[in-house]
């Protein structure tokens, strides 16, 4: 028995062993498919973390635009720390005009420059509007009676208008045909230093000022300001105005990015639009016909004036003169029909510096013209133009008032001896038949006086002088003055002796080449003296009636070259005022502003041109025009990587990317690079 039961003892041992084989091979086999699914599980994970790291590190469009900081404690501006430290200010407006006027009402702050301006409008009900505005009668109706009651005869009819207005106003909001609104204008203007935020906020108060609108800055609030004027809406300033609906509508910024005229030639093709500028140089639009040219070397001025030049001639009739210091518009002159004059050393060409002309003049009560002979203005031009050529190409400081005044007396002195006085006739000879009209076709002109003339009767009372203050003078002019003089084989005698042409009428380009001068003092000397020739023989025989008198243009090329002269600037600023009088265009060019901006004397001549071109500009001068002229950073940045030909161009205060390209025809006689040339052909 004992026996049996140790071998069923030892079989069922063997069962369990089996048994627990199994069991733990199953359970081997679940460990393994647990395990595989706890593997699984964390590489899901681990590709979770590494997706989150990488939304984590992800830059939003705030992360790219926001600078390193803002520094806000200061409490009449902020502080943008960024590559370059940036200054912005905000300002409100803080008084406002009765009237509001459109466009021009906030048209100055809009258009300013480097600034961003927010405008929040609010509508009030019309039912506050009604309590209001009733509330309000009853204040001045109450104000006025005790005005009458005082005898204040003035203060009453103000308050008796001031109701009348304010019952119209509630009368036309209760029709339904008005409604009122309070607004916030918010500007925030930016620098990269202290003093010019102070010089453009100083700048803009100016301009503001002349709408009558006053402005002040967001004092002590400059961190609320700055974020009110941020893309949010949000308002934190809530300094407002009231505004009707009319007035409501001005405050909106209708800018136009396609400027140009109804009539005009086309000048060149709006880069933002693709459309064609229309130009036109004398629109009645225009407050004056002046233009200013600015750009670097190789910018494309001489193509740009030269394609104005020529449109202009052929579809508008319009008449240019040019003063070429390059020898650059001689092919235009030819190609258009008109004259070219070589003025140098070795041609037979004279310019007689004191040739003088009569003028017509407008009676401003009968409003008929008569033809006057301005001696007085003559002596002062010959006289600037005499100083310049006495400081010479050193710019001498010998020259001082003394010296102006002796050559003054001698000038007005040969007028006097050629018997040339204020009357027309005077400058004709004599005929023993009395003149019955002012025709003087036909008749024969005197002899004007010349430089070696002149120098003649210098030599004379240098001889009898006995006054010693001026001994020295005379000496002084007495040598210098002899190089101007023909008969002495002066070195500069181009301009002595009697003119030999006449600047004809209806002649479409006239070119005076003074390209072949010496480019130091011959040539800016010679600038001067053909401005004050031109201005005689030009611009004088134009009648100040606009119906009668032809469209002119005259274009002073490298204009810089005359800056260092001060007489020579002096008369460029009185032809530049005094032109539209005569229905002229002064165009000047030049490559250096920075020159035009250091010289306060030549400002005249940027503010009296109502139509500015800039084509591409140096990194260096870039500033200068910016400040003046209150560019935008992105039209800055423009200016200084333009192609070729690209500009800005301002028409009073519209402003237009603009590329100016001649046609294929026109690029026979206006291109003068040669490279350019060989690419064309």
């Amino acid at each position: 028995m004992q026996r049996r039961f140790k071998e069923q003892d030892v079989e069922g041992q063997k069962l369990l062993n089996r048994i627990n084989t199994k069991d733990l091979k199953r359970g081997e086999r679940s460990m393994g498919l647990f395990n595989t699914k706890k593997n699984k599980e964390a590489k899901m994970e681990e590709k979770k973390d590494d997706k989150s790291i990488l939304l984590k590190n992800k830059k939003s469009l705030k992360d790219i635009i926001a600078p390193a900081g803002v520094d806000a404690t200061h409490t009449n501006h902020l502080e943008i720390s960024a590559s370059t430290t940036k200054y912005a200010r905000s300002v409100i407006i803080a008084t406002m005009p009765r009237m509001c006027t459109f466009p021009e009402f906030l048209r100055s702050m809009y258009t300013f420059g480097d600034v961003n301006v927010s405008v929040f409008i609010k509508p009030i009900t019309e039912n506050s509007s009604q309590t209001d505005l009733n509330k309000r009668i009853n204040e001045i109706e109450s104000e006025r009676i005790v005005a009458a009651e005082r005898g204040d005869i003035n203060r009453e009819r103000l308050l008796a208008q001031k109701r009348a207005e304010a019952e119209d106003l509630r009368d036309s909001i209760a029709g339904g045909f008005n409604k009122l609104y309070e607004s916030s204008v918010i500007c925030t203007l930016f620098a990269y230093s202290l003093e010019d935020l102070d010089k453009q906020t100083e700048l803009l108060s100016t301009e503001m000022s002349k709408t009558m609108i006053g402005i002040k800055p967001a004092w002590a609030m400059q961190e609320d300001a700055f974020n009110s004027n941020m893309p949010y809406v949000d308002n934190r300033i809530h300094k407002a105005h009231t505004f009707d609906r009319n007035s409501m509508a001005t405050v909106f910024p209708f800018i136009n990015s396609d400027i140009g005229h109804p009539n005009g030639i086309p000048l060149g093709f709006n880069r933002q639009t693709g459309l064609p500028i229309l130009y036109d140089n004398f629109s009645k639009s225009l407050n004056n016909y002046n233009m200013v040219v600015f750009g670097k070397s190789g910018a494309g001025k001489s193509v740009a004036i030269k394609t104005l030049t020529a449109r202009s001639s052929v579809l508008m009739g319009i008449e240019s003169l040019a003063l070429d210091a390059e020898g650059e518009y001689g092919l235009v002159a030819e190609a258009l029909g008109g004259v070219n004059v070589v003025i140098s050393p070795s041609s037979s060409t004279i310019i007689n510096l004191f040739d003088i002309e009569p003028e017509l003049s407008k009676d401003e009560i009968t409003g008929k013209e008569r033809a006057v002979l301005n001696v007085e203005n003559k002596v002062e031009d010959v006289t600037q133009a005499l100083v310049t050529m006495a400081r010479g190409s050193t710019r001498s400081s010998e020259v001082n008032e003394l010296t102006k005044q002796i050559i003054a007396e001698s000038v007005a002195e040969e007028y006097e001896a050629y018997e040339i006085t204020s009357d027309v006739n005077s400058i004709y000879i004599k005929r023993n038949e009395k003149v019955l009209d002012e025709n003087y076709l036909g008749r024969q002109r005197k002899e004007m006086p010349t430089i070696g003339s002149w120098y003649k009767r210098l030599l004379v009372k240098a001889k009898e002088n006995r006054n010693p203050d001026y001994r020295f003078h005379y000496s002084y002019l007495v040598k210098v003055m002899r190089q101007y003089v023909r008969e002495y084989n002066g070195q500069m005698a181009y301009f002595d002796g009697q003119s030999t042409f006449e600047l004809l009428d209806d002649i479409p380009f006239i070119n005076l080449d003074i390209s072949q001068l010496e480019e130091r003092f011959a040539r800016p000397l010679a600038q001067q003296i053909l401005l004050s020739w031109v201005w005689e023989k030009y611009v004088k025989k134009n009648s100040e009636d606009k119906e009668k008198a032809a469209k002119k243009r005259v274009l002073v090329d490298e204009a810089w070259m005359l800056l260092p002269y001060p007489e020579a600037v002096d008369f460029l600023n009185t032809m530049a005022r005094r032109a539209r009088k005569r229905n002229v265009s002064l165009a000047v060019i030049s490559q250096k502003f920075q020159d035009f901006y250091e010289k306060q004397e030549v400002q005249v001549v940027l503010t009296s041109s109502d139509t500015k071109l800039f084509l591409a500009q140096d990194k260096s001068e870039i500033q200068y025009i910016k400040e003046v002229f209150k560019l935008s950073d992105g039209e800055a940045n423009f200016l200084t990587t333009c192609t070729r030909g690209e500009g800005l161009l301002k028409v009073g205060e519209d402003t237009a990317i603009i590329a100016i390209n001649p046609t294929k025809k026109e690029f026979e006689f206006i291109e003068t690079n040669m490279n350019e040339i060989a690419k064309r052909k």
